[in-house]
């Protein structure tokens, strides 16, 4: 099942709740599924240095893995400014300077943690943009309100946030790979 959810910042001009053509065909098939990580990653990386900018990465339940392979390409440091581990809630808080009663509020896995994060990744980065995952990876810790697979995402560029819900099936490895791709591939998108 996918749920996705357009919510730009209210401060944020506006944004189109469609991509067009041109953003659709950047990313090789938009199909989580399909679209080889390394490949977005190349896509990405082209697509940042010809606007002369960098990414920050704010990772929770993908523990690093979109950092990981943002590094596998060579000549990643033109790009790819840093990453953040936030797996708990603290660490959300301490690093990224999300509010601690906002986790409280609506738990680390919400839009507006997800929100806070992106934003939270390039106030503390020299970064332009920046990309936020907090979900369920499993195989515990779900619940009827956010059950497993239940993951959300935040992406911060120069016109605003924008986040979104999606729920992935599969074990823990399957859950936090296509996190770590629909990461990607959206950003490349919103590009």
């Amino acid at each position: 099942m996918i749920d996705s959810r357009f919510n730009p910042a209210p401060d944020a001009p506006a944004m189109p709740n469609t991509l067009d053509a041109a953003a659709m065909s950047a990313v090789p098939a938009m199909s989580d599924a399909d679209a080889p990580v390394a490949e977005l990653v190349a896509a990405l990386a082209e697509r940042l240095q010809s606007k002369n900018w960098q990414i920050a990465a704010a990772e929770s339940c993908t523990g690093g893995a979109i950092a990981a392979a943002c590094t596998d390409l060579a000549g990643s440091s033109g790009w790819f400014e840093r990453g953040f581990v936030t797996y708990s809630n603290a660490a959300k808080t301490d690093l990224l300077g999300v509010d601690a009663a906002l986790i409280a509020r609506h738990g680390a896995v919400s839009e507006p943690v997800a929100r806070a994060m992106a934003r939270g990744a390039v106030a503390h980065s020299r970064a332009q943009v920046a990309l936020a995952v907090t979900g369920v990876a499993g195989p515990g810790g779900g619940s009827a309100e956010k059950p497993v697979g239940t993951v959300w995402f935040g992406w911060a560029t120069p016109a605003g946030v924008v986040t979104e819900m999606r729920h992935f099936d599969g074990d823990r490895a399957a859950v936090r790979h296509a996190a770590a791709r629909h990461a990607l591939a959206r950003l490349l998108a919103l590009l």
